[in-house]
């Protein structure tokens, strides 16, 4: 199986986000991640947008977003020439025994503590896939009593052909 990663500037309107989550559903494909958020263009809003599969589902995909009404362009974010983060905030329940090494795997991975209470911690984290689940492997010998991983946000290195269009035409 392949990954799919799509950067999508979608009119930011209501609906948009169930049209192109069910267009999803609707073929019966899975959304492995999904993030969305406005862009410095009023009215525009960025999804960024994660699939598995051969390369003539994800093709179709593509094609199929496309044909959207409030899909303004759609652009791939190769690994190989894009930026990728996740944001992770974990509770970990930690006492005066555990403590100090919590802060350390967290000092390690440069993580932040967000949180502090009499039994617990809370950790944030923002980086690629391979950070957050090392951190996560780290803190597994530690009672985890709550998760939030947001999904993926992604933007293309450099000055892309759409970035280069708008400097254009300013």
């Amino acid at each position: 199986m392949e990954e799919l990663i799509l950067s999508i500037l979608v009119h930011n309107s209501s609906g948009v986000l169930t049209r192109v989550s069910g267009l999803f559903a609707r073929r019966g494909y899975n959304i492995d991640s999904l993030t969305v958020g406005p862009t410095s263009t009023e009215g525009v809003s960025r999804m960024t947008v994660v699939a598995q599969g051969d390369q003539q589902i994800l093709e179709q995909i593509e094609k199929q977003l496309r044909k959207l009404e409030d899909v303004i362009e759609i652009f791939a974010l190769p690994r190989v020439s894009s930026v990728y983060r996740e944001l992770l905030m974990v509770k970990v329940e930690a006492d005066q025994s555990t403590r100090a090494d919590i802060v350390s795997i967290v000092d390690i991975f440069r993580a932040k503590i967000v949180d502090v209470s009499p039994d617990s911690l809370v950790v944030e984290v923002t980086g690629d896939h391979s950070k957050i689940n090392g951190l996560l492997a780290m803190l597994d010998g530690f009672n985890i009593v709550e998760i939030v991983r947001t999904g993926l946000a992604g933007i293309s290195r450099g000055l892309s052909d759409f970035d280069i269009k708008k400097v254009e035409n300013k």
